[in-house]
């Protein structure tokens, strides 16, 4: 122990003895070290963190996959049979996303809500804070209407008093009575939600039909020592008994069982291991570069390390007192990489919150502290050892006689070999990076079907009861469009339900006329649906390929009709004009006729499909939706508005409208829709930025080290230099000398780097489109440019070279 400190003493004395070396290399480690800590943080959060929930790995979604759709939402009779039927789950648990307007100060105010069945605080391990969750008797029709309050909402408008419990509240126009508080810090999915409701009083015939999904999802608990592929199998089995016990409506259907933790982070992890590979190279050439400077260093102390040795310091102690050096300067590295990555996470998570599922979960804690503690010792161990091991093979007679050349050759093979491997790991960032960029670039020039420019959407919450009319309701939209249609500026609007581009979708069944129907709805054809008024065409910019759009006369005194999109017309009438064709939608009991075809629409995102998605798209005259789904889009629909310029300014106008129309009205969720396409691609443009920053890091990191070689090489070769010039030697071969020592190792560390990246982008290639991950293009020109940069960094000590006096350099030596 006394020798370690006496060791820690000396290493503290040199590092304040040389500061711009100390300050140099410290920062260099710092920009590695912090990088690494703050991905890792990221990492630790979203991955390798369990979910905020008690013994969170028993959790798993339960889905269902019908027509198509690998991951659908359920039907609310299924559910109830699934919860009475499965053994392998402690408990299971419905919810529906449900948007609530709560009249507050005689203005109405929209709150973010769940219709929840009475176990689904249970299910996750939540615990009120005040009062009670739902019993099985709140979760039935007709029951009394009781709601459970976030406690963030609580205490925003009520104080956070223990006298709320028991106290009403209207939401919707109906009063609910207030039966217990959950803590403010719940979140589920990421999203924190204001009211909770029981799901089962809900008395919808839509949402009590099995042929029908609403929106609504499960998940549940497994018992202890269940594993998913055992509930898997049980829940085959119940799929398969209700198939026989409801054919009409569950044959053909399936149960897919997830694991809750995989399914909220799964799309992100091929994401984070790209990015953890980057700044793990980034780190590598950090260590290769402060390993130079050290190397560097050394040469001024091997008369010290001589006379150590001279006097009985023994190759292993020399070793512990510069690693000790080493590891020192690391951990003065690693503590400023701790602040650069607090301060590199925060922006980037306030940056870029949408791309990256838990984002409200990644912080510094204690793991992340450990592993940066780890990380500086290792890393001051890998850069300090090879130099350490050089340092301490020095040839004892040649130093005190201060030759010392006897070394140099080796010492420059190392250094050389250290700035191939800066230049190669550098090359292969910048590949990936190229590669991200010509990917952003690719979607950008993708047609999405529709004109984002101009366009904006946002939801409207209207106040109506379970007596309000489907006539009350048609002529409410009426109205709000007549009156939204006025204000300066706006060129098109819509309502709209169903599905949106890249926001949300929906499907529905049916058989074609002519041919046979179907015995079953999961035998029938799929489509996702577009509930759309005469505006929706213009206000979202869908070409008109051929016949009409929907239109104002398409209303509840005509007959039904729909516009279908090219996909659906090439599908389902090869070779046909589908204009003037029948469809029959068996959930609505309707026949429509095929008056229009439009373009397609990307739903999704802007380069391919996921699995099993429905491709055929149709457009539903809104104010034809039957009677029976008109209570479901009483209380809120979509807008889609297009105007002449900005559309954000006219938002103001346009809630001033509402507000006129009636003050109980509430906007929210307002979206651009060039913000909704560029959230379609929001992970590549995360993973672009960062690779770009690494790249570029890792290229200055590589510019300095082989500045830095090439520098002590002069140093060393000055004899020789001034020899050669005295014999005659132009500038033009002293240039071609010192640049030619920087172009080798460039040129060594392109080709390593060209074949590792030829290995390595192919784990991205899942996040690349419309470009190779083997593009010669991209190849070609970061090879070029880290090149060019590279010979630029060769060229300050060139041009010192070129102004050496060869008489100072001669009697120099």
């Amino acid at each position: 122990m006394n020798t370690l400190l006496a060791d820690l003493h000396y290493a503290l004395r040199l590092l304040i003895k040389s500061p711009a070396f100390t300050v140099i290399a410290a920062l260099t480690l710092a920009l590695g070290i912090g990088a690494n800590t703050a991905l890792f943080s990221v990492v630790n959060g979203v991955l390798l963190n369990p979910l905020a929930y008690p013994h969170s790995d028993r959790l798993v979604v339960i889905y269902a996959t019908i027509a198509g759709l690998d991951s659908a939402p359920i039907e609310y009779p299924n559910f109830l049979d699934w919860q009475r039927d499965s053994r392998s789950f402690a408990s299971m648990a419905a919810y529906r996303s449900e948007d609530y307007t709560f009249i507050g100060n005689g203005e109405g105010e929209r709150l973010d809500g769940y219709m929840i069945s009475a176990s689904f605080f249970d299910t996750l391990g939540i615990m009120p804070v005040l009062g009670r969750t739902f019993r099985v008797d709140d979760d039935q029709i007709g029951a009394a209407p009781v709601v459970v309050l976030s406690g963030g909402f609580w205490k925003r408008k009520f104080g956070s008093s223990p006298d709320s419990i028991g106290k009403p509240i209207t939401l919707n126009g109906s009063a609910y009575t207030i039966v217990g508080i959950i803590p403010d810090t719940f979140s589920f999915y990421g999203n924190r939600r204001d009211v909770y409701t029981p799901i089962g009083r809900w008395n919808d015939l839509s949402f009590r039909d099995r042929r029908v999904s609403v929106g609504a999802r499960a998940f549940g608990r497994l018992h202890p020592g269940v594993t998913v592929a055992q509930a898997q199998a049980e829940m085959d089995e119940v799929a398969r008994n209700l198939a026989v016990a409801y054919p009409e409506a569950d044959a053909g259907h399936s149960i897919k069982l997830v694991s809750m933790k995989e399914d909220l982070v799964g799309n992100v992890q091929p994401l984070l291991f790209v990015l953890l590979a980057a700044v793990g190279f980034l780190m590598l050439i950090a260590c290769a570069n402060v390993a130079n400077l050290l190397l560097a260093r050394s040469v001024a102390r091997s008369r010290e390390f001589a006379i150590r040795s001279a006097l009985g310091a023994g190759q292993a102690r020399m070793i512990r007192q510069l690693l000790t050096e080493s590891i020192l300067l690391s951990a003065v590295g690693g503590a400023f990489g701790l602040l650069l990555a607090y301060c590199g996470m925060n922006t980037l998570l306030k940056a870029l919150p949408a791309a990256l599922p838990r984002s409200n979960e990644v912080s510094l804690d204690s793991r992340v502290m450990l592993f940066t503690l780890v990380l500086s010792l290792v890393t001051g161990v890998i850069f300090g050892l090879a130099p350490a091991l050089k340092a301490t093979r020095t040839n004892l007679q040649e130093v005190l006689r201060q030759s010392g050349r006897g070394s140099s050759g080796f010492r420059h093979r190392l250094q050389g070999t250290f700035v191939a491997v800066e230049i190669a790991l550098a090359l292969v960032l910048l590949v990936g990076a190229g590669l991200m960029v010509r990917t952003l670039s690719a979607l950008w020039r993708v047609d999405p079907g529709f004109n984002p420019s101009h366009a904006i959407t946002f939801s409207l919450a209207m106040p109506a009861t379970s007596n309000t009319t489907s006539a009350e309701t048609r002529a409410r939209l009426r109205n709000f469009d007549d009156q939204v249609r006025s204000i300066p500026g706006v060129q098109a609007v819509s309502v709209t339900l169903g599905s949106r581009p890249m926001i949300h979708d929906s499907a529905l069944p049916f058989w074609i006329e002519g041919e046979p129907k179907p015995a079953h709805d999961s035998e029938m054809h799929a489509a996702t649906f577009f509930l759309v008024e005469s505006g929706f065409r213009q206000a979202m910019g869908i070409t008109l390929l051929r016949g009409r759009f929907v239109a104002d006369q398409d209303n509840e005194n005509t007959p039904l009709v729909i516009d279908v999109d090219d996909n659906f017309a090439r599908t389902y009438f090869p070779g046909q004009d589908p204009i003037g064709k029948h469809i029959n939608f068996t959930e609505f009991n309707v026949q429509a006729e095929v008056v229009g075809v439009v373009g397609h629409v990307k739903q999704y995102a802007l380069d391919t499909d996921p699995p099993g998605a429905i491709q055929a798209q149709f457009f539903y005259p809104f104010m034809q939706i039957p009677e029976k789904v008109m209570p479901l889009v009483a209380k809120s629909v979509a807008v889609v508005l297009r105007t002449h310029g900005d559309p954000t300014p006219i938002m103001g106008q346009v809630r001033e409208t509402v507000r006129q129309i009636d003050p109980r009205e509430v906007i929210y969720n307002v979206q651009t829709m060039d913000d909704v396409v560029a959230t379609s691609y929001a992970a590549r443009r995360l993973t672009m930025i960062l690779l770009t920053g690494f790249a570029l890091l890792a290229m200055m990191l590589a510019s300095v080290g082989i500045y830095g070689v090439v520098s002590y090489l002069v140093g060393q070769r000055t004899q020789e230099i001034g020899i050669r010039m005295a014999l005659g030697a132009q500038p033009r071969d002293i240039l071609v000398l010192v640049l030619g020592e920087g172009t080798k190792m460039a040129l060594i560390g392109a080709v390593l780097g060209t074949a590792a990246s030829l290995v390595l982008t192919r784990l991205m290639a899942k996040q690349l489109f419309g470009v190779s991950a083997h593009d010669p293009l991209t190849y070609t020109s970061v090879a070029f440019v880290l090149m060019l940069v590279a010979i630029s960094a060769c060229f300050v000590p060139a041009r010192r070279a070129l102004r050496m006096d060869p008489i100072n350099s001669l009697r120099s030596e």
